[in-house]
């Protein structure tokens, strides 16, 4: 080991509660740039001359592509630079996109800045993931992303309160601002405190050929492929209710100042799930929670389905918030789980196995949730209907998977200790 090495993992191991809280807000950094600009997006969209609601909606929405190409990128950069640097690099990144964001003069250049600084908040996340994978495996890992999300949701549960706050006092571009603050010191904290995972000696020098053959690897592994469809699929219907939530309670259920009320209850629903499935994943297993909870989405979107046409596309404001929220719960548990089943094969090469997930899921969600998104113009029976069809065909590929990740392949972890 060189001195370099000794003196980068002479850093005391993080307690599970610090770790797991530290994870949670390097990942919760892309939900912060994606739900705080939700009560924005109206302001936004008339100071820059917006074409539609719908193109100002792409404000969220290409915030994902953006993070499609950025993970491909810094999967294979952190296995080859290690996970410390990644996240260096992405946030620098991040920064560079918010500072475009904050002067922007049309539509066209803040839209350019959101892709910037989706790519940058790419090598947080990538990383984080990858970091955690290193440390975890199998259910612990899955016990772990629970505990994570049940942090991270705190996140989008006060995020929408958080972009109202700072437009009753600024505009909209106080918000980027803020981005460069929370990230600044998120850096300090990450760097002070939490010691690199991927020592030199298990790096992977960059070469095509290599990057070729764990490509092929992981996309080749059926398991793989179909938790990641399946992610794409729920995650996909559900981008779909995140881009169009200000147009829905604000314009179709006239609750603009309960919005981001509306929008934390809902988001506290994910929480709960994340909750329970972190207590219940050891001795269930990720697959039947996953299955559980896909036939709970399926049969509470048929409901929403149901409630919409009878109520001509718009069902009183309490129907829709009790089978959102409880929707949202199954949606919840299959987050974390499916995650964590696509990567369970992935230990040896967990930076490009997170980055191809990850990208391959965005790339699926975002045309899933613009074409969903097309067709909300008056009513959110297409939100109902998104939600029913895309949790069939999530059943369809999480059974194709079968039971691959099982013989996977295992690399070093460490046990999860209460």
């Amino acid at each position: 080991m060189t001195t370099e090495e000794i003196v980068e993992h002479s850093k005391p191991k993080l307690g599970l509660f610090e770790f797991v809280t530290l994870m949670a807000f390097m990942t919760s950094i892309v939900a912060l740039s994606i739900d705080a600009m939700l009560p924005a997006l109206n302001q936004i969209g008339s100071d820059l001359g917006s074409e539609s609601p719908q193109y100002t909606h792409m404000i969220i929405s290409i915030f994902f592509l953006g993070m499609a190409f950025g993970q491909l990128y810094y999967g294979p950069y952190s296995d080859t630079k290690g996970r410390r640097a990644a996240i260096l690099s992405g946030l620098i990144v991040f920064a560079l996109g918010t500072v475009i964001c904050l002067f922007s003069q049309s539509m066209e250049m803040l839209l350019l800045g959101r892709v910037i600084q989706a790519f940058g908040v790419s090598g947080p996340r990538i990383a984080s993931i990858a970091l955690i994978r290193d440390q975890f495996e199998g259910e612990a890992m899955a016990r772990v992303m629970s505990f994570i999300m049940m942090v991270f949701i705190l996140v989008p549960m006060i995020a929408p309160a958080f972009g109202k706050a700072i437009l009753i006092f600024a505009s909209w571009r106080e918000i980027f601002i803020s981005f460069l603050i929370i990230g600044f010191g998120l850096a300090i904290w990450f760097f002070s405190r939490q010691p690199e995972t991927l020592p030199k000696s298990k790096r992977k020098p960059f070469a095509f050929s290599d990057l070729w053959a764990s490509s092929k690897y992981v996309l080749t592994h059926r398991a793989v492929m179909m938790y990641t469809l399946s992610m794409g699929c729920i995650f996909g219907s559900f981008l779909a209710y995140l881009s169009a939530s200000q147009t829905i309670f604000e314009d179709f259920y006239s609750q603009g100042d309960m919005f981001p009320l509306i929008f934390a209850v809902l988001a506290f629903s994910i929480g709960i799930a994340s909750f329970i499935n972190g207590t219940l994943v050891m001795t269930m297993g990720m697959r039947k929670l996953c299955t559980l909870a896909i036939y709970g989405t399926i049969v509470m979107s048929t409901i929403f389905v149901l409630a919409t046409l009878h109520y001509q596309g718009l069902p009183p404001l309490l129907v829709t918030i009790v089978i959102m929220f409880i929707n949202f719960f199954f949606i919840g548990v299959l987050f974390g789980n499916l995650n964590s089943l696509a990567m369970m094969p992935l230990g040896h090469v967990a930076g490009l196995g997170a980055a191809i997930t990850g990208s391959l899921s965005s790339a699926f969600a975002v045309p899933v949730a613009m074409f969903i998104g097309s067709f909300v113009k008056t009513d959110i029976t297409p939100i109902a209907i998104g939600f029913m069809v895309f949790g069939l065909i999530t059943l369809i590929c999480f059974r194709f998977a079968g039971n691959g990740a099982e013989q996977a392949p295992v690399c070093n972890t460490r046990k999860i200790t209460k």
